[in-house]
């Protein structure tokens, strides 16, 4: 919020009104759209004032547009802000039969048809880190990937067959205990904030356990390292100390990359830790884009 010094006081201001009407005046720049995808599903897609260059924000699994709250407001004075929801996840439209990467790939794609802007930043959370990176194949006007916690090891890639037994089964067997006692254990740091992990698992358990399954068997069912060698576009990370980022791996399939990492932070460090993503996310963007 802008704060203004003056040299004597010549009225009294309500601070709380001051900020009350800002985030107004923000989300009512917020336009709310749907499109159709290539299959028929109806995709939800949230959009900022038009500027030269668009942040397209791509949430996780299981997630939604929302999560990327914090970004919006800090970005969409100088940046257009568009939050999808994914097939199946948010605002967006049920009953999608056939799931595959370039199926994702072609919604982001969809939804970047629809913007404006010349250049095109797509920032992918989690799952959605690799179908961003395969829709950037597709967009010519992508200049920058930025994955967010995700494809920290390319060399020890989950396959198919290892996600259905070391996950898949106990989704289907009992997806209220992989929610609450499976998933903590590699999403989680001690330090995530109780807020964030009720939040979270509140909107897993709004989905069944097929639709976690099928929403999710494509990203071990592509092809990344091939894929990823495609990529010509430099691609920045943001990952948290959960686990650790294997660069070397990465450059071997990625040619422009690097990442920063934010310590103290779980799985989403989006919401954990807000403000210091957004201030690295920031200086990605003006360090590449400039």
């Amino acid at each position: 919020m802008h704060r203004f010094f003056l040299t004597k006081p010549v009225c009294s201001v309500n601070l709380f009104s001051h900020e009350t009407s800002l985030l107004n005046y923000r989300q009512n720049r917020l336009m709310e759209k749907y499109l159709q995808s290539q299959d028929g599903i109806r995709i939800h897609y949230e959009i900022s004032e038009a500027k030269p260059t668009a942040l397209v924000f791509v949430h996780g699994w299981l997630g939604n547009g929302d999560w990327w709250k914090s970004q919006r407001d800090f970005f969409q004075d100088k940046y257009n802000v568009v939050q999808v929801d994914l097939p199946g996840h948010g605002k967006s439209g049920t009953g999608r039969i056939h799931w595959s990467s370039a199926q994702y790939a072609k919604d982001i794609k969809d939804v970047v048809d629809q913007i404006p802007s010349d250049h095109v930043v797509l920032i992918g959370h989690s799952m959605s880190g690799p179908y961003t990176l395969e829709a950037s194949l597709i967009i010519p006007r992508v200049k920058l990937v930025v994955l967010v916690d995700t494809l920290k090891n390319m060399d020890q890639l989950m396959d198919i067959r290892q996600a259905e037994e070391l996950l898949f089964k106990s989704y289907r067997k009992d997806f209220n205990d992989a929610v609450e006692n499976l998933l903590p254990r590699f999403l989680f740091a001690k330090s995530t904030p109780v807020a964030v992990r009720e939040q979270l698992q509140r909107e897993f358990l709004q989905h069944d356990a097929a639709f976690a399954v099928k929403s999710l068997e494509p990203l071990y069912a592509m092809d990344i390292r091939s894929m990823a060698k495609l990529v010509h576009v430099p691609v920045r990370a943001i990952n948290s100390d959960l686990t650790p980022t294997n660069i070397e791996s990465i450059r071997k399939y990625l040619s422009d990359f690097s990442f920063v990492t934010i310590s103290g932070s779980g799985h989403y460090p989006m919401l954990e830790k807000p403000d210091e993503f957004n201030f690295t996310l920031d200086r990605i963007l003006r360090e590449t884009l400039s």
